[in-house]
């Protein structure tokens, strides 16, 4: 059978490790007899899985002790509105960049629970690039940022600083978190849906400062409280433990592999090799500003009119799978999240050059 490259910006590719751990625990989680899909989450086998998950993310991202590291589901779009539910104030506010489709929806949200502030906006530009200069408010409670947007294919490369000095960073990190160092000193909550770069959908990794909750002057429902949470180590209801154990084999092979450092050098490695492709290819040109350009979701069109579905199909044919770009702007998209090796991208790289040589024929 051919290797299949899988391009998916999520859910996203996963080490084959992971796979493999995933389908032995299916059958037999850890010779009990029981599948991982059927244990009760108070388990003791569970119980320490939850714990070990947990470390492994500590660990890898260097959490300070000061923050929580909690398991929830409901997906990164709960966390648009259970963030300012629990850490803005009617009359307070907060501000917001808009980087992109996911930046914009969670700006919807949080309109409902108190007075936000638009800092910075790209979209009259297709958000095309990331803009830097930011029109702050100077009480703001914190200011939210997307760190990678994986429609657009743009990235914070640096994090800003906020205006007001008692602010702090909340960050929506689905789509690069564990892929490269993190400085924790600005960030009061940092957020991950897991599926694109770390396990498949069912769970959503938040990281909050303990300093930063109990504040806010509204009842807020028990399952939207982080506090709950905390309090139950992120076991108040049935928590989704067959995802979390993949999670918890893809951080293992990410540490096997030599931690973030090892995998930042090799992300880079990857982006640059596909973005030098795409400049050095007549037929293809990527849409994103040089110094926003994501190395997690490689948007490219090409130069001039061409036939997409049949360079897809082409790609497909030799199982470079999921490349079509996010339906609000067409094109390609070749997602090269940490479990994508760079043979993968090799691959890419050498079928455009082939469509290349047949397109001027």
């Amino acid at each position: 059978m051919k290797t299949i490259y899988n391009f998916s910006a999520g859910p996203g590719t996963l080490p084959k490790e992971a796979l493999d751990a995933a389908s032995q625990a299916v059958l037999d989680y850890k010779n009990n007899g029981i599948s991982i899909l059927e244990m009760s989450h108070r388990s003791q086998p569970v119980v320490e899985l939850m714990k070990n998950t947990t470390d492994l993310a500590r660990e890898l991202l260097s959490v300070p002790d000061n923050f929580h590291i909690l398991w929830l589901q409901g997906g990164a779009s709960t966390q648009f509105s259970m963030i300012p539910m629990n850490l803005l104030s009617n009359d307070q506010t907060a501000d917001y960049t808009d980087t992109g489709l996911w930046a914009a929806k969670a700006i919807n949200e949080a309109k409902i629970f108190g007075n936000i502030n638009i800092s910075s906006s790209t979209k009259k530009n297709i958000y095309n690039h990331i803009y830097k200069d930011l029109e702050q408010t100077p009480n703001a409670i914190y200011l939210h940022i997307t760190s990678n947007n994986t429609i657009y294919g743009t990235q914070w490369k640096s994090f800003p600083n906020t205006l007001n000095p008692e602010g702090y960073i909340v960050a929506d990190m689905s789509s690069d978190i564990f892929s490269r160092k993190i400085d924790f000193n600005s960030f009061g909550l940092i957020y991950a849906g897991a599926q694109k770069n770390m396990g498949p959908a069912g769970v959503t990794m938040v990281i909050i400062r303990d300093d930063i909750l109990g504040k806010v002057n509204r009842q807020i429902p028990t399952m939207l409280n982080y506090n709950t949470h905390i309090n139950k180590k992120s076991a108040f209801n049935t928590p989704p433990v067959s995802t979390i154990f993949v999670v918890n084999k893809t951080l293992s092979w990410l540490k096997e592999l030599g931690g973030l450092v090892a995998i930042e050098d090799r992300n880079k490695i990857k982006a640059e090799k596909l973005y030098r492709e795409i400049e050095r290819n007549s037929i293809f040109t990527c849409p994103v500003n040089n110094e926003d350009r994501s190395q997690m979701n490689v948007p490219f069109t090409f130069m001039e009119n061409g036939n997409e579905n049949k360079f897809l199909q082409f790609c497909a044919d030799r199982g470079l799978m999921t490349l079509k770009g996010h339906r609000s702007v067409g094109g390609f998209r070749a997602s090269i999240y940490n479990a994508m090796p760079l043979e993968g991208v090799d691959a890419l790289v050498t079928a455009m050059q082939d469509y290349e040589s047949m397109d001027s024929k």
